[in-house]
């Protein structure tokens, strides 16, 4: 039976159900995009893009299809941000070693290749570097994507150039060693050995390429 209006309590009122799904918040919907993020990161360090779905990424995450569409426009949309997101967090992981004044200026770069051997172990080799796999299929990828790999390369080089260039000032390197081109083959011979060390599923190339590089360019 139906009660009365007068006989219905204000508190049965506020509490009766509510037809529709609830809005989220703008900090749940914060949280929604940065999981997918941090599961597309995922996947593109252990795979491609182009013939990659994101399907998986958002069934890892438990979102609909259609609320993937709220957060990114299109699958290259979600790739850029995926990409912006890596650079943010690979960067702050190189400004932690290459700033770090407790050691001198070639110690820091092969503490981040220790690290670097340590991360990829962890994952039993199956994870890479997210630009490095890119870079692989940049032929497949749109001028806005090419565009945004040089922009990542250009800022990790200027980071390893600024870490040579204190090294050249406390003389550990020679007086004509030129930096730039030092910091462009870093990131060269890096990404290669990190390939190899996938490939192999070893540590043993990015060891070889990191002790190979700072003795060529040590001061003798």
């Amino acid at each position: 039976m139906i009660k009365p209006l007068q006989e219905t309590s204000l508190m049965e009122v506020i509490n009766k159900p509510r037809r529709g799904r609830p809005k989220k918040s703008a900090t749940e919907g914060m949280d929604t995009r940065e999981s997918l993020l941090r599961a597309g990161m995922s996947m593109l360090t252990e795979s491609g893009f182009s013939q990659s779905g994101i399907d998986p990424i958002l069934k890892s995450v438990g979102v609909p299809k259609g609320s993937f569409y709220y957060y990114f426009s299109s699958k290259e949309a979600f790739g850029l941000a995926v990409l912006a997101r890596y650079r943010r967090y690979f960067e702050a992981k190189l400004d932690g070693f290459l700033l770090d004044d407790a050691f001198s200026p070639l110690e820091r770069l092969q503490r981040f290749a220790l690290d670097a051997q340590d991360g990829m172990a962890r994952h039993d080799f199956k994870r890479g570097c997210l630009v490095g796999n890119l870079e692989q299929e940049s032929s497949l990828l749109s001028e806005a994507f090419q565009q945004a790999l040089q922009d990542t390369y250009a800022s990790w080089q200027f980071r390893v150039a600024i870490c040579l260039q204190e090294a050249k000032k406390q003389q550990l390197m020679a007086e004509n060693s030129q930096i730039d081109r030092l910091a462009q083959v870093f990131w060269m011979g890096w990404e290669g050995a990190v390939h190899r060390a996938r490939l192999e599923k070893s540590s043993q190339p990015l060891s070889v390429f990191i002790d190979f590089y700072l003795g060529a360019i040590q001061r003798n």
